[in-house]
């Protein structure tokens, strides 16, 4: 017969998945990976902006 394994693991509430907490905590992989698609998006955009306008300089 195989027995079940009991987890140790804690779940974090609706209430507190947004807290900022340090370590390799739940909500720190959440805002983990918040800021590094805001990272992505910022420099997608830069590089969108700077390819269509980035000419504009050189046409006078």
């Amino acid at each position: 017969m195989a027995t079940a394994q009991s987890r140790d693991t804690v779940e974090a509430g609706p209430d507190e998945i947004n807290q900022w907490k340090r370590g390799f905590t739940p909500q720190a992989e959440i805002w983990n990976g918040r800021m590094a698609m805001l990272g992505l998006s910022v420099g997608l955009g830069v590089l969108l902006v700077v390819r269509l306008f980035g000419d504009l300089s050189a046409a006078h």
